[in-house]
């Protein structure tokens, strides 16, 4: 029993090669999920399913052993662990801004590496965390972090950045018109251009697309927003004249830019990398949650700036994010063992790539990939 991928491009797709190399076992004998219907599932005939469906039995076992490790883990792994890192790049702020005011070039290159680390690590690692409530166990405490990592540090709003993400990419994640990744795509630019140059404009396109969006939430969220976003952007501003001895408004701006733009290359690649030319599937055809996941995301290795700055959940480990969102990174890290044990003990997909080799299918297949629309994926059952 093998189920058929369509519009794949292989008839077989037994523990298949993914373009570029990358190992992605897309599917291998002994899967046997049935009809996918989606999570709104009916028959055919229009009566509801309720079966007990072998894709739930699944991911109800996999979630029990997840959650035995969870429960026996201390604070310090759930919690603790991505705190520290979070409040180190916090103390690493003052020696970064101090760094600016030396007219030598190893110190002030030194103090651009520290707060361009050090904004990534805020504005992605600790807005995503937030925005999944991975901080605290408190509702109350989540959405004050929620706040200050995603519209202080990040200028964004939390409303439309938690539906966004969480509701929509996390919800239909590869689901095509819903969670495809497409808020990516920018067709009108070139490959090149896209991948080594558009990046450099991501601080200042981040703010607009904001306010653009401010439109969908209520008043008061909005202007909450707003002051935040300007009392973001005045710190570091304020700092840069105050603290690094710019002389001119237009020097700390150019400063700014910088900082924010260091590690923007990497953070648009891993969005890109980790779902665009997977498997796609139609709303009302997706696949239970364990095959969507498992199908849908990939990992890619473990890098010791990328780890530290965007957290193991956006990198090596975002197949354990994308099935377990609310856990912190450092527990998707301690669970990984377990999931990719899992996923292959039952015959399926865990898939993993190297960023080389990612970027190489990416320059290779981009107008495949990123212009036109991705073929739709269909389960059609047992052949």
């Amino acid at each position: 029993g093998i189920p058929r991928l369509r519009g794949m491009g292989d008839s077989s797709l037994r523990s298949t090669t993914a373009p570029g190399g990358s190992r992605t076992d897309v599917m291998a004998e002994g899967w046997e999920p049935g009809p996918a219907l989606g999570d709104g599932d009916v028959n055919p005939g229009g009566a509801p399913q309720r079966a007990w469906q072998p894709e739930e039995a699944l991911m109800t076992e996999l979630s029990e052993l997840v959650q035995k490790v969870v429960k026996s883990s201390s604070w310090w792994e759930r919690h603790g662990m991505d705190i520290s890192i979070l409040a180190c790049s916090f103390l690493l702020l003052p020696a970064g801004f101090l760094c600016l005011r030396s007219a030598q070039a190893i110190p002030f290159l030194a103090g651009v590496l520290t707060l361009g680390v050090v904004h990534h690590t805020l504005t992605v690692k600790g807005s995503h965390l937030a925005s999944h409530n991975a901080l605290t166990e408190s509702k109350s405490w989540g959405k004050v972090w929620a706040i200050f990592f995603i519209e202080l540090c990040s200028a964004f709003t939390v409303e439309q950045a938690t539906y966004n993400h969480v509701k929509i990419h996390h919800g239909y994640t590869n689901v095509i018109g819903l969670g495809d990744s497409s808020t990516w795509k920018l067709p009108f630019l070139n490959r090149y251009v896209y991948m080594f140059i558009a990046p450099l404009a991501v601080p200042i396109l981040t703010p607009l697309v904001a306010l653009d969006l401010l439109r969908n939430v209520e008043w008061k969220a909005a202007l909450r927003t707003l002051c935040c976003m300007f009392l973001g952007f005045y710190c570091h501003y304020w700092l840069l004249l105050h603290v690094s001895g710019f002389q001119s408004p237009w020097s700390a701006l150019l400063c700014m830019l910088v900082t924010r733009s260091l590690l923007a290359h990497p953070y648009i690649h891993v969005n890109i990398f980790q779902h665009i030319g997977l498997p796609m599937f139609a709303a009302d055809r997706k696949p239970k949650r364990i095959h969507l996941m498992s199908l849908g995301v990939l990992n890619l290795p473990r890098n010791p700036l990328l780890d530290w700055s965007f957290g193991h959940s956006l990198i090596s480990c975002h197949v354990e994010h994308h099935l377990f969102p609310s856990l912190s990174d450092n527990m998707c890290l301690k669970i990984k063992p377990i999931v990719s044990h899992y996923l292959k003990q039952k015959k399926l997909p865990y898939n993993e790539d190297t960023y080389s080799s990612r970027l190489w299918l990416f320059l290779q297949r981009y107008e495949e990939l990123m212009v036109h629309a991705p073929p739709i994926t269909e389960l059609v059952g047992i052949q």
